[in-house]
């Protein structure tokens, strides 16, 4: 029998309530635990975290092993990665997955560091081969030209981070039954490298694309700044958001938080409009799990069409403008308002 089994999950903790990523993974990996045939396991650290700890398993794990303390009140790579490495040199994870948050990137790394393993970070894709009881990472590579499978053959837990909005969360499941293991360690304040003083919260309000219900995304074929206004004239008048592609962004007629795509970010809204856009893996891998994909692109061959919903076929520098008007016109007959429910 092996030593190293079961599936872990670490269960990011903000202001009293799970980071959604953490959710996601719990779905990805009760997947990777049923193939594998062993418990999905929750890791929990922090303080006055205890009475949340059921949640974790409403959404999927079998256990939670959960570490309350003082200590962790804040998160500090020291403190966690501690907490964290005792626990899987007790029980030894077979895989360890981390939501790809400033927090988890940060943890990961320490951890697999400390614990002497491999780190695939920015996963998009998760699989396992059961026989070979490898854990099968898959993320663009090569400026997202191909799609590269990583795997950590020699040494474990196997781990990785994943982006958020890749995967799945399930229902949570309020009859869900499962075990909650708390830990006591011997952490100390006066042990401690590093102290929280304040924490100051960042008040400047921000649109984000991740929250976003409607995008509409150009791309290059656009033709240039003047062609890629249609963008935001056919996002106004829809109540839409904006964003674009890397070479968009490069191109200097977006901000890079208007990025979607492996390196900018990933989106899941309702509706996402593709326009001018090829569709390269390093942007399709940020945004093929919307709902419904639109996408107009001259190149009847065009990548882009594989992941759409509906496609047009023809030059969006003659297309958009129609549909602005077209919206325009639909949206005085409904007194102004763009409903998308």
């Amino acid at each position: 029998m092996q030593e190293n089994q079961g599936v872990w999950v670490f269960i990011e903790v903000n202001e009293g309530e799970i980071e959604g990523v953490s959710l996601e993974l719990l779905g990805a990996g009760r997947k990777l635990a049923d193939k594998l045939e062993v418990p999905l396991s929750g890791v929990m650290l922090g303080e006055g975290v205890l009475p949340i700890a059921n949640e974790v398993i409403y959404s999927g794990a079998d256990q939670v092993y959960v570490v309350d303390h003082p200590v962790l009140k804040n998160y500090r790579t020291e403190s966690y990665m501690k907490g964290v490495c005792i626990l899987a040199e007790k029980y030894k994870p077979e895989i360890f997955l981390y939501g790809a948050t400033p927090n988890g990137k940060d943890l990961a790394s320490a951890v697999a560091t400390d614990l002497s393993t491999g780190l695939t970070a920015d996963t998009t894709m998760l699989d396992v081969d059961v026989d070979k009881r490898l854990l099968e990472a898959s993320r663009p590579a090569f400026g997202g030209n191909i799609m590269a499978t990583i795997l950590c053959k020699k040494h474990r837990p196997q781990m990785a981070t994943v982006r958020p909005k890749v995967m799945k969360a399930l229902e949570a499941d309020t009859e869900r039954k499962g075990v909650i293991i708390e830990e006591e360690f011997n952490l100390r304040e006066e042990d401690m490298r590093t102290k929280v003083l304040e924490i100051v919260k960042d008040v400047t309000k921000k649109a984000s694309l991740a929250e976003a219900h409607v995008i509409v995304a150009g791309g290059k074929g656009m033709g240039d700044p003047q062609g890629f206004q249609l963008i935001h004239e056919l996002a106004d008048v829809i109540g839409a958001s904006v964003g674009g592609t890397r070479d968009v962004v490069e191109a200097g007629w977006l901000k890079h938080e208007q990025q979607v795509g492996q390196t900018g970010e990933t989106v899941t809204p309702k509706i996402y409009f593709a326009i001018g856009i090829s569709g390269a893996i390093q942007h399709v891998e940020g945004m093929k799990n919307s709902e419904l994909i639109i996408a107009i692109n001259k190149d009847p061959n065009a990548p882009i069409f594989d992941v759409a919903t509906y496609g047009i076929v023809g030059d969006a520098l003659e297309i958009v403008p129609k549909l602005i008007q077209q919206f325009k016109e639909l949206s005085k007959e409904k007194g102004g308002e763009m409903s998308y429910a």
